[in-house]
């Protein structure tokens, strides 16, 4: 007995188009992995692809319909032209169908051991994904999503009805389908203060979808970016690969964007290309003087005496000691020292008596 496809998408064998796409988008919503936990939802929601790319297509659905599943099999080892096969990525039906994003991260998070964004994932995550609980309808969470940000109905009102691919829609009016890339994926990419210092090269293996020559079914594959990371660059500079992301026969390939986050240091915070270091000397120090050992980005230490009184906040700067300048990486921003007093818990009887006699009163 061959699969029983309408059955699987609960619907009838008259049902047209459009209620073939609602009820694949129903079905798919609510089976997809990183919502339905059941063992079992995995293989259903293979079983829910298969379902819509045969009844989908009208020349398959025709065979299908005087066939069955084995008339789908049989034609593949006839000389026929025309040839099926279920490319076996339930996934990527999903991506094709909901214009090459995942819908669930904007609702779920991720809690695989890498972030996934638009479809294709990173393997050199700095980042910590967090679970976000989101009250919604158990077979359309777009509902919500589209009530909040003013489509009434939900998104099945807010945009077009082909399974969300047709984006244009002055270009449906002409009969044409013209593609439109899909929003940059933004991946923050966090770089120590020695990184920007010296300069680097980062390497991130990024896994995405791309078509096959037939142009429609999918592969998944791996690519490594060289993300090069020049002297002094600031927090927020963005590096873009463009068109790197997943491509769907609907779809440009997304611009992927990697923006600077500075990593916490364990000597220094960063201002521009200034460095700050916080010096704690004690109360006699202050008052009497001292030499201070300061450290440097370069693995050296500076030696900075200290002759004048330090009161709590004073600073002192040293020229050229900071990170370099990014328009011209030959000339540093400075060092500035920042001075922290540590007063003692306790003063000797003794102690008080020298000192209220020889500090002047005001």
């Amino acid at each position: 007995m061959g699969k029983d496809y309408y059955k699987t998408l609960g619907i009838s064998k008259g049902s047209n188009e459009d209620e073939i796409k609602k009820a694949y988008r129903r079905m798919a919503l609510r089976f997809h992995p990183d919502k339905n936990k059941d063992a079992n939802a995995e293989e259903k929601f293979k079983e829910i692809a298969e379902a819509y790319e045969v009844l989908s297509d009208p020349k398959k659905r025709v065979i299908y319909d005087q066939l069955g599943e084995e008339g789908l099999i049989l034609i593949n080892g006839s000389n026929s032209t025309y040839h099926y096969t279920f490319h076996g990525d339930p996934h990527a039906t999903f991506a094709s169908f909901f214009g090459g994003s995942n819908p669930f991260d904007m609702f779920f998070g991720s809690n695989r051991s890498h972030s996934r964004s638009n479809g294709f994932s990173f393997h050199n995550d700095h980042s910590n994904g967090t679970e976000q609980d989101t009250e919604m309808d158990e077979d359309d969470p777009f509902a919500h999503f589209g009530r909040q940000f003013g489509f009434p109905g939900g998104l099945n009102n807010g945009f077009p009805a082909e399974g969300r691919r047709r984006r244009g829609a002055p270009s449906e009016r002409l009969g044409t389908s013209r593609k439109q890339q899909d929003a940059p994926v933004v991946h923050e990419l966090k770089v120590s203060l020695e990184e920007i210092f010296h300069g680097c090269t980062k390497r991130m293996k990024i896994t995405r979808r791309r078509l096959n020559p037939d142009g429609r079914s999918m592969r998944t594959e791996d690519k490594i970016l060289n993300i090069v990371i020049k002297k002094g660059w600031k927090e927020g500079t963005k590096i873009t690969f463009p068109k790197e992301g997943d491509e769907t026969p609907e779809n440009i390939p997304a611009d992927i964007v990697f923006v600077l986050k500075d990593k916490g240091h364990a000597h220094f915070r960063r201002d521009g290309s200034n460095i700050i270091y916080n010096c704690k000397i004690n109360l006699k120090e202050a008052l009497c003087g001292c030499t201070v050992s300061i450290p440097t980005l370069e693995n050296h230490v500076i030696s900075l005496p200290c002759h004048d009184i330090i009161k709590p906040g004073t600073a002192k700067r040293l020229r050229g000691e900071g990170l370099p300048f990014p328009k011209n990486p030959s000339q540093r921003g400075d060092l500035i020292v920042e001075f922290s007093v540590r007063f003692p818990d306790r003063i000797p009887p003794q102690s008080r008596e020298i000192i209220r006699q020889h500090l002047p009163q005001s």
